[in-house]
């Protein structure tokens, strides 16, 4: 299953409802998307899959300060894989 490495951002299962109330399940994807980000820690680029949210989020403050907020092991994301 695919999911935001940082937010832990995953699908979601909500209900189609039409106009005479009938219900039918669907799926409500995130917006993942692959993304190599640059760590000046280990002078190198590590892959990561992130929502939007998180990206914008570690333009603005950093991927350590990201890991941090999201209380997420920054050496765990960071290690070659």
């Amino acid at each position: 299953m695919r999911a935001c490495d940082i937010t832990g951002k995953k699908v979601h299962l909500a209900n189609n409802v039409s106009h005479a109330q009938n219900r039918t399940r669907k799926r409500q994807l995130p917006n993942l998307q692959d993304k190599r980000v640059w760590v000046p820690e280990q002078n190198r680029f590590v892959k990561l899959t992130l929502s939007t949210r998180a990206i914008r989020t570690i333009n603005k403050i950093g991927l350590k300060a990201v890991c941090k907020k999201f209380n997420v092991n920054f050496e765990s994301i960071t290690k070659p894989r």
